[in-house]
């Protein structure tokens, strides 16, 4: 294999994975809202999915974000530590952004759950 396919895989893969899921998404989407129409039609009771408040929404994304920002961290200090190369480090440090996100996350979650106590 030539160099040139490796750039024309990159832009494929780039621009293919992201539209695929895209894709994905509407079809489970389009199947899940003719699923409910065709029972609704037949008379069936359905219920509905109760979605999550906001606190919630703040909560998960807080967790997703810290939990993979630490795990991106944890892996890049690892490969550091192996290769005893200290740039690898200036890469592990990137996952900061993320923690920090993360972080900010739990704290707007512990501002809502504040807000609603009172």
């Amino acid at each position: 294999m030539g160099g040139d396919i490796i750039g024309l895989v990159a832009v494929v893969m780039s621009l293919g994975i992201p539209l695929g899921a895209m894709y994905t998404y509407y079809r489970v989407r389009k199947l899940r809202s003719e699923e409910r129409l065709a029972a609704i039609a037949r008379g069936v009771e359905i219920p509905m999915e109760p979605e999550l408040t906001q606190a919630a929404r703040s909560r998960r994304a807080g967790i997703l974000l810290v939990s993979g920002a630490l795990g991106y961290i944890a892996t890049f200090a690892l490969v550091a530590t192996i290769q005893a190369d200290h740039d690898i480090w200036t890469v592990a440090a990137f996952g900061i952004i993320p923690l920090a996100i993360g972080l900010g996350y739990f704290l707007d979650w512990s501002f809502i759950r504040r807000e609603a106590r009172s």
